[in-house]
């Protein structure tokens, strides 16, 4: 649930930033998307534009087999993200005020939703702008104890503009969450200063089951209430693009969980050693089959399955 937008990405090699191919983005809909390339039911809560662009993402959710019923129409513009690179670093400028994803309300939520969602996941811009950040909020708080909550904030401080009230959202969140993933950029903007593993401690006394942060090539560390952390190494891999890499590891987290029916809060919690070290080299296996592509693109279950056995993981 949460944002679709268009990314603006810069053709490969030809050493400018005049000249972008469109894609279907937003990090909620990669992580659907990725859901179901892997093999598991997926649907779609968001307000898309009826202009070109809305109905180009329609067109992907469907193309990509989620279900696209909980999708609502807004005579306004589609969310627009351009992705340039300033001395070797990529830039993002958002056009996004006022947009059909930010125009979110309860009303576009059917009865259905709530009666049929065994697993939310939230989170990244659709958390600041216009009227989603409440019905993502109130939505995650009536589900809560009905299905498992899963929150990937995917951090964005440029767009921030009222800090107080979005580190508030934030907590409020975090603690009505079984799943917490974070990437270590996000950690550094919540909690600067701490470790990784002091803040997993931290974080994970705030309500979640299990809290997992990712750290690029390095791999990733994660907490369960009460346990100690589990660490994994990265997938050594030649890197073509990390755009959608952390929400394809997000979406291995749920697909793991779901085809396991670990859809509690209680369950996840107790999810053992062994289990907890598969999931997060499923998921590190997706993320790393993403970056050899460009733009998110995650991959079907059939190569994460090729991939871990090349990789013996």
């Amino acid at each position: 649930m949460g944002e679709c937008l268009i990314d603006f990405l810069p053709l490969p090699g030809n050493g400018k930033n005049d000249e972008f191919r469109a894609y279907p983005a937003g990090s909620p809909l990669n992580i659907a998307v990725g859901v179901a390339r892997l093999g598991q039911p997926s649907a779609f809560a968001s307000k898309i534009s009826s202009d070109y662009f809305g109905r180009r993402l329609r067109a992907y959710i469907e193309e990509n087999g989620i279900d696209p019923r909980y999708l609502s129409t807004a005579e306004a513009h589609s969310t627009l993200a351009i992705v340039a690179m300033e001395a070797g670093q990529a830039s993002f400028d958002f056009y996004g005020e006022g947009t059909a994803d930010a125009l979110m309300t309860p009303e576009d939520l059917p009865d259905s939703l709530f009666a049929e969602t065994r697993l939310l996941q939230i989170g990244s811009v659709s958390l600041l702008r216009g009227t989603t950040p409440d019905t993502v909020l109130s939505t995650f708080e009536r589900l809560k104890g009905q299905a498992l909550l899963s929150l990937d904030p995917n951090i964005r401080p440029s767009l921030v503009k009222d800090e107080a009230a979005y580190r508030a959202l934030l907590q409020k969140l975090i603690s009505l969450t079984d799943l917490l993933k974070l990437s270590d950029a996000d950690l550094d903007w919540l909690m600067p200063g701490q470790t990784p593993e002091a803040a997993l401690s931290l974080l994970a006394q705030q309500g979640p089951a299990l809290v997992v942060i990712t750290r690029g090539a390095a791999g990733a560390i994660a907490m369960r209430k009460g346990g100690p952390p589990i660490q994994i190494p990265g997938f050594n891999i030649e890197v073509r693009d990390t755009i959608g890499a952390g929400d394809t590891f997000c979406a291995g987290l749920l697909t793991y969980l779901a085809d396991r029916e670990i859809l509690t809060h209680e369950e996840l919690a107790g999810i053992n050693d062994d289990e907890l070290t598969s999931m997060l080299r499923f998921a590190a296996a997706a993320a790393a089959l993403n970056c050899l592509r460009e733009g998110a693109d995650p991959p079907a279950r059939a190569e994460v399955e090729q991939f871990l056995v090349q990789h013996n993981a």
